[in-house]
């Protein structure tokens, strides 16, 4: 009889144990998806500034693919404040965008910097604040994971820093920045101790940073 009641017990803790998993395993994707609709909608007067491929950032984004003029266009911003894969519309011209490159001027500021096809139409453009729809809030951890190589450049570790106190409950995305921002410490003290003949890194561009 007790050894009945112990078992009991037992398969009881366990049901409650694994019962308990299997809910956080759930809650963790419905909370990520239910921070990224708390991004969707109008976002007001919104500080937007134009590049164009004729620029020292090239005709590639940051995943090293051709920059869109079509249809969906591509844009450039800090990716800790709008992550890579962020989708918008402006209000005032119905173009859409996607965030899929950053810049050293971004970094820091809730600018987004927009993608024309041709310098006159960078130059027409201007500086505007505008009005506009999130349509799609991006990724963090895709953010991190394309980020984290390129830790060696200073504002690439602001924007990591920044997006790991963004995601604290990500044990994936934090790991991620520990380790990159560790190899980037450990390359900045292997660099310092090297001879003063070297040549020193090549500056990257003011929208793409390697």
């Amino acid at each position: 009889m007790l050894k009945s009641l112990n078992l009991t017990i037992a398969l009881g803790a366990t049901c409650f144990l694994v019962g308990c998993a299997e809910q956080t395993a759930v809650q963790k994707p419905l909370a990520a998806v239910a921070t990224a609709n708390s991004h969707l909608g109008r976002m007001p007067n919104v500080r937007t500034t134009a590049y164009t491929r004729k620029e020292k950032g090239g005709i590639q984004n940051a995943l090293g693919k051709y920059l869109s003029g079509r249809h969906v266009m591509s844009a450039a911003a800090d990716w800790s404040r709008f992550p890579l894969g962020t989708r918008f519309r402006i209000c005032s011209t119905r173009e859409e965008f996607i965030i899929d490159d950053y810049g050293t001027a971004l970094v820091g500021s809730n600018t987004i910097d927009l993608y024309k096809p041709t310098k006159l139409e960078m130059k027409r453009w201007g500086v505007r604040s505008v009005d506009i729809d999130v349509l799609q809030w991006g990724s963090e951890q895709k953010s991190v994971e394309v980020l984290a190589p390129r830790a060696k450049f200073p504002q690439v570790q602001q924007m990591l820093l920044a997006l790991q106190n963004k995601t604290p409950s990500s044990p994936v995305a934090v790991a991620d920045v520990t380790k990159a921002l560790k190899k980037s410490k450990k390359l900045a003290s292997s660099g310092s101790q090297s001879s003063a003949k070297r040549s020193k890194p090549k500056i990257s561009s003011s929208r793409t940073l390697d």
